[in-house]
C-alpha cells in the first residue's frame, strides 16, 4: 500500500508550482493536505478521533541560492524539494493515521522509495519504449514517429494507471483531499472568504496541478528524445533517465509561463486539465476544512 503512495509522491512532486504573484502550492496526503507558503510548510491531518492534527516547519532556502535559481535548473530543484517534503508529509500522515506501531524505519522508507522509483522507471520509461519498438517494427514508423508513439504510450499508461488506482478506496480519499486542496488554492487566489461553504463553490481543477504538468513533460520529452536520435534499447533508457532533469526543467518553465497567461497559456494548458477529473474528487466540507487549516498554517505559522 505504501509503495503506491510513494509512486504518487514521485509522480506529483512538481505539482502546484507557485505562481510569481501568490506563492502557494499544495499536495494531498493520507487523510490530509500539505500546503506551501512563502517561507513555511503547513500540514493538516484528520486524526482517527476526528480532531485536526497540525504541524508547520520552515522550508529550505537552498532553492533561492546560486545556480538553483537559474531557469531550467530551478524546475528540477523544485521537484527534488517537493519530493523531499512530500515524503516527509506522507510519513507523518501514515504515522498519525495508522499508529506508531506502523511507523516506517529509515531502512524501510529507503526501500519503499527505491521500489517506487524502480516501478516508475519500469512502468513509465521502459514499458512505453518496449511498446513503441514493437509498434514501429510492425508499421515501419520513422524515428520521429517512434518517439511520438513512445510519448503516446506513456500518456496512455499514465492515464490507465490513474484510472485503476482511482478505484482503490484509500486513493479515492486522497483524490478528495486533492480536490479540497485545489478548491482552497483557487478560492485563495481569487481573494474569496476562506470558509468551507464558500470554498466548496470553487473548481477542483487547477492550472498548476502536477497531473497536467506530467502531460506537458510527456509532450516535451517527445521533442527532446527525437533530437538525440536512435540507439540501443539500454542506451535509450539511460538517456531518458539522464535527460529527465532537462525535460522537467523545460516543462517547468513552460507551465510557469502558461499559468500566468490568460491567452496562449490557457489554450495550451486546457487539454491537460481534463485529466484532473481523474485525480481529483469532489471533497466534503470537513475535507475542505483540513485544506484550509493547512493553508492557514503555511501562511501564518506563528499562530
Amino acid at each position: 500500500m505504501k509503495i503506491f503512495f510513494f509512486i504518487q509522491i514521485i509522480m506529483n512532486s512538481v505539482m502546484d508550482l507557485p505562481p510569481k504573484r501568490i506563492p502557494v502550492g499544495g499536495q494531498a496526503v493520507i487523510e490530509g493536505v500539505l500546503m506551501k507558503g512563502p517561507e513555511h510548510w503547513g500540514l493538516a491531518l484528520r486524526e482517527p478521533s476526528g480532531s485536526i492534527w497540525l504541524k508547520a516547519w520552515l522550508g529550505s532556502d537552498w532553492l533561492k541560492k546560486g545556480i538553483w535559481k537559474c531557469p531550467i535548473v530551478r524546475g528540477f530543484a523544485t521537484m527534488i524539494e517537493m519530493m523531499r517534503m512530500g515524503t516527509k508529509a506522507l510519513t507523518i500522515s501514515t504515522e498519525v493515521n495508522l499508529g506508531e506501531e506502523d511507523k516506517m524505519t529509515p531502512l524501510e522508507m529507503i526501500g519503499a522509495i527505491a521500489v517506487a522509483i524502480f516501478a516508475v522507471v519500469g512502468l513509465f520509461v521502459a514499458l512505453p519504449m518496449f511498446l513503441s519498438e514493437h509498434i514501429t517494427s510492425v508499421f515501419g514508423f520513422t524515428s520521429v514517429g517512434k518517439n511520438a508513439m513512445e510519448g503516446i504510450m506513456r500518456g496512455m499508461i499514465f492515464i490507465g494507471y490513474v484510472a485503476v488506482i482511482g478505484l482503490w478506496k484509500d486513493m479515492q480519499q486522497v483524490f478528495c483531499y486533492h480536490g479540497a486542496e485545489h478548491k482552497t488554492i483557487n478560492a485563495y487566489e481569487n481573494s474569496a472568504e476562506l470558509i468551507p461553504e464558500v470554498v466548496s463553490r470553487y473548481s477542483r481543477i487547477h492550472r498548476r496541478c502536477g497531473t497536467s504538468f506530467l502531460l506537458v513533460v510527456i509532450s516535451i520529452s517527445i521533442i527532446i528524445f527525437s533530437i538525440i536520435g536512435e540507439g540501443s534499447f539500454v542506451w535509450r533508457i539511460g538517456t531518458r533517465v539522464l535527460l529527465l532533469p532537462l525535460v522537467i526543467g523545460i516543462s517547468y518553465e513552460f507551465i510557469k509561463a502558461a499559468s500566468n497567461s490568460e491567452t496562449w497559456g490557457s489554450m495550451c494548458i486546457m487539454p491537460a486539465l481534463s485529466l484532473q477529473y481523474l485525480t481529483t474528487k469532489e471533497p466534503r466540507l470537513d475535507q475542505i476544512e483540513i485544506a484550509l487549516a493547512a493553508l492557514d498554517l503555511a501562511l501564518h505559522p506563528e499562530k
